[in-house]
């Protein structure tokens, strides 16, 4: 089965969805593939920084987005030792509405943008549908996808198709098939640390603040404890590569270093019950030196991996997307779509992105790296200097990590009235 579009978007993630909706408001006709067959995956990115609550509501769609399931994160703390940190970045100093980072449950988010893209009659979006293949024409364009339709019980690739667009956006994340299909190879940048996601429920008791985001430092690992409405939900890090060790070291032994990180969660390790609980997030700091080929975009994940430091990754994502939409709409309706328009949408968002995975690989070096090698974390003195003492300097990072360093706005001809 074959069909056209003008836009084909592989991967329904934050700037898959908010990249078919921008598109579908200036007209275009955009379909979002997306191989899942609903948005519900624990240990997602759940952190929408102010830039993106900002172009919600620029879009009309700031009251719904505050109406969802969410807590509020006032400020970024940078250990400077196992027991003791700094306030590095103060939202609360920046003008309101926009001074808090929102933590809200991927899901929600996807399926409220879903919800709004689908208000527009050249928005189509196809779950259980995997891409599996570029096309290309003769002289080597991209001019669409093959796909395949997955059985929701089974599970299994059963119907297969084309869509044919004149653009196609790789949104599919850091594994991205469509970047390996095109033969791109990323520049990868050293990261000392993997990650384990898992729960453990909250008391009814607890009275820690929701948000609030609690690292602790062990001899050559770190918890780090993001605070939800019914249960903790935690980040153990430690060295790259070590995950075959710690899965042979068993159940008890991980519980013991949980208990011994987090003494008050002592009681309640027995909530992992068994390694399947943990999910491993083999941490990628990386970039494309070229996001496109003809007729080919990469954005987000597919583009450039961000490490989970500072939470940014989906925001620098949604940021692209909206770039890629203000630059592209126009040569999409007017079929005069090239290189140089894809060019000018890296052009755009190389900045924000060598910039931010500069500071990562900062933090990487001067906190992580630390911590794995047995170390205590030991942040540049000058820097804790002037933070403990000129706390107004807590707005410029506050500023640099709720906006990144290009924020972008919604384009005219997506913006709505609430």
């Amino acid at each position: 089965m074959a069909a056209n579009t003008q836009c084909v978007v592989a991967g329904g993630g934050p700037a898959g969805i908010v990249l078919g909706l921008l598109l579908a408001r200036a007209g275009v006709e955009v379909t979002v593939l997306e191989k899942h067959a609903d948005f519900l995956r624990d240990f997602r990115g759940d952190t929408v920084h102010a830039s993106t609550i900002r172009l919600l509501d620029e879009l009309g769609l700031g009251e719904g987005f505050r109406a969802l399931p969410q807590s509020k994160l006032g400020n970024f703390r940078l250990p400077v030792g196992s027991d003791d940190s700094v306030v590095l970045a103060d939202f609360g100093r920046l003008k309101a509405p926009y001074n808090y980072v929102a933590m809200v449950p991927q899901w929600d988010l996807l399926n409220f943008l879903v919800e709004a893209a689908q208000q527009e009659p050249t928005f189509t979006l196809l779950m259980n549908t995997e891409v599996t293949e570029l096309l290309t024409d003769t002289p080597g364009a991209v001019v669409g996808v093959a796909y395949g339709t997955r059985d929701p019980q089974t599970g299994v690739l059963t119907g297969h198709g084309e869509l044919r667009a004149p653009l196609t956006v790789a949104c599919d994340g850091r594994g991205s098939v469509l970047r390996r299909k095109a033969g791109l190879v990323p520049q990868e940048f050293p990261v000392p640390f993997d990650t384990w996601w898992f729960r453990i429920p909250r008391t009814p008791g607890e009275d820690e603040p929701l948000a609030s985001i609690a690292p602790r430092f062990g001899s050559s690992d770190v918890l780090l404890s993001l605070t939800r409405k019914d249960y903790h939900q935690i980040a153990y890090l430690a060295a790259k590569g070590s995950d075959p060790q710690l899965r042979a070291a068993g159940i008890e032994a991980f519980r013991g270093k949980v208990a011994a990180l987090r003494p008050d969660l002592a009681d309640r390790v027995e909530a992992i019950e068994s390694l399947d609980d943990l999910h491993l997030l083999d941490v990628k700091l990386n970039r494309l030196s070229r996001w496109h080929k003809a007729g080919l975009l990469l954005i987000g994940d597919a583009a450039h991996a961000m490490s989970p430091a500072g939470g940014v990754g989906i925001n620098l994502a949604v940021q692209d997307a909206v770039a890629a939409a203000r630059l592209l709409a126009g040569p999409l309706l007017t079929q005069t779509l090239d290189d140089g328009h894809l060019a000018a949408v890296q052009r755009r968002r190389w900045l924000p992105t060598v910039l931010i995975q500069f500071f990562q690989r900062v933090l990487h070096r001067v906190v992580f790296a630390q911590v794995m090698a047995g170390k205590q974390p030991k942040p540049p003195k000058p820097l804790v200097f002037v933070v403990r003492n000129f706390p107004s300097f807590g707005k410029l990072p506050a500023r640099m990590i709720a906006f990144g360093p290009r924020p972008e706005h919604a384009p005219e001809f997506a913006r709505r009235k609430p």
